[in-house]
């Protein structure tokens, strides 16, 4: 029977796994993993240079769960770099197990079971750890709302960025209220979520041709009357068209820059100066 100890700081990570013999004696093995990765691990108390063995040695004594045990104690900004040292550790970070683990020492509330309707799946452990971590460095939210949040924002963004055809803002932004409202949130309330979740996936896309498509496509839409909540909001109609004005004025041809600064007339009386001049 194995039981786990671990301790961290900046430089390293001590694991020490106490295991029960048959005979009901107990011993202690504890090892040391260093930080950044050129990794090495000690496998004594005694700590001295002659200890030192390289992690392509050693590391093959460590069950899978161990290694778990290690990684997540890792800061989340050194997975990417340590999933790219062994092929073993690269499919234990592909693997479910690890962000069941990941995701019960890093958000422990989220172990509890949550009735999750609406049109956007929630997924297995590693995206409902993304979620979660969107949520709390993004949107700085905690409480019950924030993987809504955040499985909200991953909806949006991979529909912006990976798909070939991308609906109308219009049907994406129902897709969101709906999600929002079957999980009880106030109409008021769906309406503010989905603003600045749009605000924040628009300020995160990449400033490159399939972006610039998207904002004109967006920002062409004609206008269709929606009941509130499923109105778009101003904010985010702003927001578009500053973007194009602003961050993609260079790509513009003469036609398309004053159809789109039409598009902007009819919705904004006055519009910025800045956005005036071909």
């Amino acid at each position: 029977m194995e039981s786990i100890s671990c301790k961290n700081n900046q430089s390293r990570i001590w694991l020490k796994v106490f295991v029960e013999s048959r005979d009901g004696t107990t011993d202690s093995v504890g090892y040391y993993l260093f930080l950044p990765i050129s990794l090495r691990i000690l496998m004594t108390d005694n700590i001295d240079d002659d200890t030192i063995t390289s992690v392509d040695n050693s590391v093959k004594k460590l069950p899978d769960h161990l290694l778990i045990e290690i990684f997540i104690r890792v800061p989340i900004s050194d997975w990417a770099q340590i999933s790219c040292v062994k092929k073993q550790w690269a499919n234990l970070f592909r693997g479910e197990c690890l962000w069941q683990a990941a995701l019960i020492n890093t958000y422990p509330l989220a172990g509890r079971a949550k009735r999750w309707p609406g049109p956007i799946p929630q997924g297995l452990s590693r995206r409902r750890f993304t979620a979660l971590y969107i949520s709390k460095h993004i949107f700085a939210l905690d409480g019950d709302i924030d993987e809504l949040v955040g499985h909200t924002y991953l909806f949006l963004k991979e529909q912006l960025e990976l798909s070939s055809m991308t609906p109308p803002s219009a049907i994406l932004h129902g897709t969101i209220i709906d999600q929002f409202i079957a999980c009880g949130k106030s109409n008021d309330m769906a309406h503010e979520l989905a603003s600045q979740i749009w605000l924040a996936v628009l300020d995160s896309l990449e400033e490159n041709e399939n972006t610039f498509c998207l904002l004109k496509s967006f920002a062409q839409e004609g206008d269709v009357f929606l009941p509130y909540p499923y109105s778009r909001s101003t904010k985010v109609q702003w927001r578009v068209f500053e973007k194009l004005f602003t961050d993609f004025r260079d790509c513009f041809s003469h036609v398309d820059y004053y159809d789109v600064l039409a598009c902007a007339k009819n919705k904004f009386q006055p519009i910025p100066s800045s956005w005036l001049g071909y």
